[in-house]
């Protein structure tokens, strides 16, 4: 393989497996912000033990996520210096912003966080870890206001001297339309994640009967917030679709491997085509008259285009070459995240409704399925992800810079290849012990709340009982 391709598997696998863990740094501490809320209102224990245990949880992912992010900016320099010197003066001051508004306070609020139970008052507690959610919502969404601009680059003009993208208004960059339409389909699918995550962990220790009487409420905010947060990510889902069928026709098109373009359009439900890297039509397909018109432009008899018209129309606007992405990995990637996005919901509506019939925690199938459901926002998060990216091929920034383009040429393919298994290797370790110290965790199941300090917790003052150990 050539250092091309060994750079691209180098940042498909850290990326992906980065954003194993984003989603759930996120949606975590917001929903262990909430608890905290909670206990802080109601000085209830079992609130308190809640917050403690997935608090846990979080930290584990907070930090495997911040070691494998560093990385992902490392990449840009190493193996995509073409890319850095492009776009340099646009894509650094979002990142920028991440790392010195966003990262650092939501670091440093985790930290107080973490050491402060205990000796700081209860309410400065309380507001260090809604300033680290809050932190971590806000890095999120600089960095997608970054890879948005490579989406959708806005708010910049192309300096004929220097061959680089200059940047003119960084309001553009941070109000870009993808970037408004991807923030919250993010956030949304990280409240997802935490929900599922709720629901499957509770799940397996009410089997067990461990600490029911923490899990069992656990597992119905679970409920509640996974079907929320799925409901409005598949809302924004659908206005994120209309929105890539103006900016990156060609993605869309093959999300649904519609070769011509059909007036009306119909959405495919599964198609079939050669076993080829870039097939030119589909052998099979089965799908629903004009619905993909209605999802792309609100109308059921709207024109779509299809993957050979907007061939023609790159060759034309940019010149000889191939302008499709992989048809395959697009509409596969495309159709397993709003699968699993259904699987989602359908194991929330299901597990409220037996809530509702009082059945939840006799329906051992249930209970199983939830443990199995923690899965599903994985499988959804990673395959948005790739789609997102993938789609996006042959551009690495739509319309301007080829993938091809941005390479560092002085790297070569050995060198690549030593990085990509080294860090392969590095994030197997990191997952073993993730995974085990998750695993540890949870079979210990929720520590006993210490007994408040009653008139010191009243007058909003340190209680040295709560004191934890991280």
């Amino acid at each position: 393989m050539e250092a091309l391709e060994l750079a691209r598997w180098q940042f498909g696998i850290t990326t992906t497996y980065h954003f194993l863990f984003v989603p759930v740094s996120i949606g975590l501490a917001l929903t262990v912000a909430c608890m905290q809320t909670a206990w802080h209102r109601t000085k209830d224990p079992k609130y308190l033990r809640m917050t403690r245990f997935w608090g846990k949880l979080m930290l584990i992912s907070f930090a495997v996520g911040v070691v494998t992010g560093i990385v992902q900016e490392f990449q840009f320099g190493m193996n995509w210096s073409g890319y850095s010197r492009f776009v340099g003066d646009v894509f650094g001051a979002p990142l920028a912003m991440e790392a010195l508004a966003a990262f650092f306070v939501e670091s440093t609020f985790i930290g107080i966080w973490i050491f402060g139970w205990g000796r700081i008052r209860p309410s400065l507690h309380l507001a260090s870890i809604w300033a680290a959610a809050l932190a971590a919502t806000l890095s999120a969404y600089f960095i997608l206001a970054a890879n948005s601009w490579m989406q959708n680059p806005v708010g910049f003009e192309l300096n004929e001297e220097t061959g680089r993208a200059e940047m003119t208004s960084i309001w553009a960059i941070l109000t870009n339309e993808t970037t408004l339409y991807a923030f919250p389909h993010t956030i949304f699918a990280a409240i997802s994640t935490a929900g599922a995550i709720l629901i499957g962990v509770s799940a397996l220790l009410i089997l067990r009967r461990k600490d029911v009487e923490v899990f069992r409420p656990s597992l119905k905010i679970g409920l509640v917030v996974s079907l929320v947060g799925v409901l409005a990510t598949m809302v924004v889902g659908d206005l994120m679709g209309k929105q890539l069928v103006k900016v990156q026709p060609m993605k869309m098109a093959a999300a649904e491997a519609l070769y011509e373009t059909e007036e009306p359009a119909p959405f495919s439900l599964l198609a079939v085509a050669p076993f080829e890297k870039q097939p030119e039509r589909s052998s099979f397909d089965l799908a629903i008259p004009g619905l993909l018109s209605f999802l792309a432009k609100g109308d059921f008899s709207s024109e779509v285009k299809g993957i050979n018209q907007l061939q023609a129309e790159a060759e034309a606007e940019y010149g000889p070459g191939n302008y499709r992405p992989i048809i395959g990995i697009t509409y596969w990637t495309f159709r397993l995240m709003i699968g699993a996005g259904i699987l989602m919901f359908l194991l929330a509506a299901i597990g409220i409704y037996l809530w509702w019939r009082n059945k939840l925690e006799r329906s051992t199938w249930f209970l199983y399925a939830a443990i199995g459901g923690i899965a599903l926002p994985f499988i959804a998060n990673s395959m948005g992800w790739i789609f997102t990216e993938m789609g996006r091929q042959p551009w690495i920034v739509q319309g301007l810079l080829l993938t091809s383009q941005a390479e560092s040429t002085s790297v070569g393919a050995g060198t690549v290849a030593t990085s990509l298994i080294g860090f392969t290797l590095l994030y197997g370790v990191l997952g073993i012990i993730a995974g085990w110290l998750a695993y540890r965790f949870i079979h210990r199941g929720a520590e006993d709340a210490p007994e408040t300090a009653g008139p010191a917790a009243e007058a909003d003052e340190p209680d040295p009982k709560l004191k934890l150990s991280y």
